[in-house]
C-alpha cells in the first residue's frame, strides 16, 4: 500500500501550529532535556537561514512558559521530552518567559530603525498587558511600561526595556525569567549593509548587555543567529556567554536534519528511494561531528514531489556574497572558480565576525561565508603558531548553483548570461568567428582595463570562470601536464560522444591589434607541436575543438 503523503511545514515556525495542526515534525525535543540537564547563563547558537532557529526557540516556549502551561502540556505529548520521563516534565509551565524575534526590525537608516524598535517593543509589552495593573509593580514601574507600550521611549528606556521586562514579570510571578532572542543579528546586519552600522552596535550592546549580564531576574537566556558579531561586539562584557557555534560539539544536531532525521522522512512519505538525491542536494553540511541536511531545502523538497531545486537560495538576498564578488580581485577569482569545480580554500578560524573588515579582510569573509552557509569546514588543523585553520569547501549542489549563479552576474552584470550561453554554445560547436565576436563584447562590456593589469594571470582566470556553466556537461581542467607539456584549459565531456575543447591562452597588452592574429596562430600551433590533445584522446575523445586565443588589453584574436 502507498503511503501517504505527510503535510509540510513549509514556513511553519509556531511550535504550537505545528503540533496542533498534525504537521509533519522531526522531533528535536530532547534539546529540552540537554537544557534541564545543565545550560550556560547565556547560549548563543548561530547557523545559517532556515535552518529551524525560530521554531526551536517556540518550542522552547511552549515548553517552559507558565502561561496557559496546562493546554501547553498536551503539545509535547509522545515526544522524546515527555519520554524522558517525569522528572523534565515537571519543569514544563514552570516559569515566565519572553520570546521575541528581531528579524523584522531592519530599515534602511538609523532613524527608522529606532521607530521599528519603538513598535517592535510596543508589541511585545502588549503582550504582558496584565502587568500594567499588577499589584506587584509600583507606580513608577507601570509608567515606564505604559511609555514602552504607547512607543514613546527615550533610547535609554528602549535600551531598559527587556531588563525591566524581566524585573516586572519577577515581581508578579515570583520566578525568574527564561528570555529567548531569535535572530539577534538582523538589525546589525541591516545596519551594516545600509550605512548606520555603529549606532546600532552601541544600542544593541546596551540594549542586550543590560538584560543578559546584570541581569538578576534572568533563569537563563537562548538567543539564535547567523553569526557571533565580534570587537566592539555587544558581548564583549558578557562572561556568561557560551557560543555553540557550526563548528561546536555541543548541540551539534538541534538545527537542521541529521542523516538518520532525513532518511526517516522520506520513508515517512513513501519516496525512501530518493535518499541519493536528496544528500547530493541537500547534504554536506558539518556541524561540530554531526552531518546535517538543510531542513528547509528537504522539506521543500519533499512538498513537491521530490522535484531537485535551490529552494534555500530562493528565501534571501546574497548581500554576503554580493559584498565579496565587489571587490574581487585575480587571486580571489581562482579561489572562487576553484571552489565551484569542486575544489578547498584555507582560511583562518576566527568566528567573531567584525562587519567593517569584511570588505577588505578575505578570511573575514571566507569566515562569514562559512557561517551563514556558503562554504563548509572539511578540517580543521594548527599551525607552528598554534593558530587554527580549516579548509573551506561548498556544501552541495544547492549552493554551487549559488556560486555558479553569482560570479557569472559579477563577471556578465545583469542581462549578460545569454552572451555568455551563446558564446560557449559557439566554442563547443566549432563556431570560431561567433566565439570570438561573444568573447570580444565580453571584453568591451565587462572588463576594466585595470583588471589587465597582470595579463596572463587575469585572462586566464577570468576564461575559467566564464565557464564554470560547463560543469556537469564537462569535466574543466586546467594548466593539467598533456603530452610535451602543460594545456591552458580543456574541457573533457562527460558524454565521451560530445566534442571537447582545448585552449591556449596568450596575453600581451601592448601588441598591436594586427599583431594579436599571429599571436593567436602561434598558440594554436603550440597545440600541436607540444601534443595536448594526448589526454583527450587517452579518455577515448575524437572530436576535439582546438582554439588559440590571443588578448590585447580589450581586444581578443582567435585562431583555429
Amino acid at each position: 500500500m502507498q503511503t501517504k503523503k505527510k503535510t509540510m511545514p513549509i514556513g511553519v515556525d509556531n511550535f504550537k501550529d505545528l503540533i496542533a495542526k498534525n504537521y509533519y515534525f522531526v522531533d528535536k525535543t530532547r534539546f529540552i532535556k540537554e537544557l534541564i540537564d545543565g545550560h550556560s547563563a547565556v547560549t548563543l547558537l548561530t547557523r545559517p537561514r532556515r535552518f529551524g532557529k525560530t521554531l526551536t526557540l517556540s518550542m522552547l516556549r511552549y515548553f517552559f512558559t507558565l502561561e496557559r502551561a496546562e493546554e501547553n502540556r498536551a503539545l509535547f505529548a509522545g515526544l522524546d521530552i515527555e519520554k524522558a520521563g517525569e522528572e523534565y516534565m515537571q519543569a514544563q509551565g514552570s516559569r515566565p518567559v519572553i520570546f521575541l524575534s528581531l528579524k523584522e526590525v531592519q530599515q534602511g537608516n538609523w532613524s527608522d530603525e529606532l521607530d521599528s524598535f519603538r513598535l517592535f517593543l510596543s508589541n511585545l509589552y502588549q503582550n504582558y498587558l496584565f502587568l500594567s495593573k499588577s499589584e506587584a509593580l509600583s507606580q513608577v514601574d507601570r509608567d515606564f511600561f505604559a511609555t514602552v507600550l504607547h512607543r514613546k521611549a527615550t533610547l535609554a528606556e528602549l535600551e531598559a526595556s527587556i531588563i525591566n521586562l524581566c524585573r516586572y514579570l519577577y515581581l508578579h510571578y515570583g520566578q525568574k525569567t527564561i528570555l529567548l532572542l531569535d535572530e539577534y543579528d538582523a538589525p546589525i546586519i541591516a545596519s551594516w549593509e545600509y550605512g548606520y552600522y555603529k549606532d546600532c552596535i552601541l544600542f544593541m550592546k546596551r540594549f542586550l548587555g543590560a538584560a543578559l549580564k546584570t541581569n538578576e531576574y534572568l533563569d537563563f537566556a537562548v538567543l539564535t543567529g547567523v553569526s557571533r558579531v565580534s570587537k566592539e561586539s555587544i558581548f564583549s562584557d558578557l562572561n556568561n556567554l557560551n557560543v555553540c557555534s557550526i563548528l561546536s560539539y555541543k548541540y551539534s544536531d538541534i538545527l537542521g536534519f541529521t542523516e538518520d532525521e532525513a532518511e526517516k522522512l522520506l520513508v515517512d512519505n513513501g519516496v525512501g528511494d530518493k535518499m541519493p538525491e536528496l544528500k547530493k542536494w541537500y547534504n554536506g553540511y558539518q556541524f561540530g561531528h554531526t552531518e546535517i541536511y538543510n531542513p528547509w531545502s528537504v522539506l521543500k523538497y519533499v512538498d513537491n514531489d521530490c522535484d531537485p531545486s535551490p529552494y534555500w537560495l530562493n528565501t534571501s538576498g546574497n548581500v554576503i556574497l554580493h559584498e565579496l564578488l565587489k571587490r574581487v580581485d585575480d587571486k580571489r577569482r581562482r579561489e572562487l572558480t576553484s571552489l565551484v569545480q569542486g575544489q578547498t580554500v584555507k582560511a583562518v578560524v576566527d568566528e567573531g565576525v567584525i562587519y567593517p573588515e569584511i570588505k577588505e579582510n578575505a578570511n573575514s569573509l571566507y569566515m562569514m561565508l562559512m557561517t551563514t552557509g556558503y562554504l563548509k569546514a572539511i578540517k580543521k588543523y594548527q599551525d607552528q603558531r598554534h593558530r587554527n585553520w580549516c579548509l573551506l569547501k561548498i556544501p552541495n549542489l544547492e549552493v554551487q548553483t549559488a556560486y555558479e549563479q553569482e560570479i557569472l552576474n559579477h563577471i556578465s552584470g545583469r542581462g549578460g548570461e545569454v552572451l555568455l550561453f551563446d558564446m560557449l554554445d559557439a566554442m563547443t560547436e566549432g563556431r570560431a568567428d561567433d566565439f570570438q565576436s561573444c568573447l570580444q563584447r565580453v571584453l568591451r562590456d565587462m572588463v576594466s582595463y585595470h583588471d589587465t593589469a597582470e595579463p596572463e594571470s587575469f585572462y586566464h582566470g577570468l576564461m575559467l570562470g566564464l565557464t564554470v556553466l560547463m560543469e556537469g556537461e564537462y569535466r574543466i581542467e586546467s594548466n593539467r601536464e598533456s603530452g610535451y607539456g602543460r594545456f591552458d584549459l580543456a574541457f573533457f565531456p562527460i558524454n565521451k560522444n560530445s566534442p571537447s575543447v582545448i585552449l591556449e591562452l596568450k596575453a600581451a597588452p601592448k601588441t598591436p591589434e594586427e599583431e594579436l592574429m599571429k599571436l593567436a596562430e602561434k598558440a594554436l600551433a603550440q597545440i600541436d607541436d607540444k601534443e595536448y590533445i594526448t589526454e583527450l584522446k587517452r579518455e577515448g575523445v575524437e572530436n576535439i575543438w582546438r582554439y588559440g586565443v590571443a588578448f590585447g588589453g580589450k581586444k581578443v584574436a582567435l585562431a583555429m
